[in-house]
This record gives structure tokens, sequence and C-alpha cells, in this order.
């Protein structure tokens, strides 16, 4: 078993409001070895964590920490091509996969920023998303080298430091007008998938792909 295991355990356990005891007797186990699940001392076998999933309801990729959504994380049919697309797809569908993960989760990321109000968090935010496409947009214009160049005011060889630059600036005025003005928003994957029908199912793959690439690199850069 994982190390996230042992934590969404309890926090499930907790959340509903439940001692050691009763979940111990509900699922046919001794108080103590359910605490040694929970503390990470001992680790439980699939069969047992099929009968967690089952009793909070939730995914065993959730409980594993693979997944922020509670339940089945999977790509929604709202995530899949139209059926006219496909036609044009010829073994490119994950190209039009990643196409709608991103433009669903902006989407939620801007209803929240309506919900916010605040015009300057607004513009940090979307200075921030317009210069990360900026930047990627000219390494894949930039990749041939005749390339006509007339487009960009900015020196092919100084954008893409001065881009980084940028970005990283407008995530500081991101977090200090959200500390500035107290903004803060309740949120739980539960009131995401309620709020957001057609793009929570995005937004919870787009974090899980992210966060797995993001161990990954962490791992490669780790092993040299």
């Amino acid at each position: 078993m994982n190390s996230d295991f042992p934590r969404i355990l309890t926090f499930l356990r907790k959340e509903r409001g439940l001692s050691q005891k009763q979940v111990a007797n509900d699922m046919g186990i001794s108080q103590a070895l359910l605490s040694h699940y929970e503390k990470g001392i001992r680790e439980c076998g699939l069969d047992f964590l099929i009968r967690v999933a089952d009793y909070f309801e939730v995914s065993c990729d959730y409980l594993l920490g693979r997944t922020v959504q509670r339940n089945i994380a999977s790509i929604s049919p709202d995530d899949i091509p139209d059926s006219d697309e496909i036609s044009h797809l010829k073994g490119n569908m994950i190209n039009q996969i990643n196409k709608k993960l991103l433009n669903n989760t902006t989407s939620v990321i801007f209803d929240l920023l309506a919900q916010i109000g605040n015009k300057n968090l607004t513009n940090a935010v979307s200075n921030y998303l317009m210069s990360a496409e900026y930047q990627v947009f000219r390494i894949i214009y930039s990749a041939e080298s005749t390339n006509s160049q007339s487009m960009f005011s900015i020196s092919r060889n100084r954008y893409s430091n001065l881009c980084s630059a940028s970005m990283v600036l407008d995530l500081e005025i991101i977090n200090e007008l959200i500390e500035q003005n107290n903004i803060s928003i309740p949120l739980s994957p539960d009131i995401i998938s309620t709020y957001f029908e057609k793009g929570a199912s995005s937004l919870f793959n787009l974090i899980q792909f992210s966060e797995r690439n993001i161990k990954n690199i962490i791992r490669h850069i780790s092993f040299k």
C-alpha cells in the first residue's frame, strides 16, 4: 500500500464522525488492526481495500491518492470528442481529449474568478495563462528556423527568459491579491462536481495527469 491510504482512510472515517470501533465492527476486523492501517504500521490486502471503497462509497483510486475525485475518475462523455470531430481525428484522439481537458478546466477557473469579481485578479490570471500559451506557440513556431519572426516584438533569443520571469511575477501578483483581499471560496471535490458539471471531470483528470507528470519529472531528476 502507499503512504496516502492511511491518511485518506483516517480522513474519511473522521469526516463521517465514526469511531474506530464502529468502523472496525462494520468491516469485520479488530479495532487494533484498523488503527494499524490508519497509522500505516500494517498494509491491508486488496480485498480490504475494495471493502473500504464500498463502505465509504469512493473509488480505489481515491483511496490510493491517485485522484481527488471520490468516484471513479475517468474521462466523461463531455471530454470525448464529438462525433463530427472524431471523423477528422485520424489517430489523434489524445490531442482532442487534452484540448477539451484544458478548455473545460479554464472555464472552471474563469467561472470562479467571475464569482470572486476582482478585476485585477482576473487580469493577473489571464496574463499568466496567456503567457504560457504564447511561449509554447512561439517555441513550436520557431522550430522552423526559416519562419519569419516579424509578428513578434521580442527578440527570439530573449522571449523565453522574459516570458518565464513574467509568469513568475504574475503568480506573485495573484497570491498577493488573494491575500490582500481575503479571497476565500469554500470548495471540495463534491462541491466542484455539483456546480461545475461539465468542467469537474476535466479538472479532476487534469489534476491527476499534472501531478503524475510532476512526480515523474521529480523521480527522473532524482535518479540522475
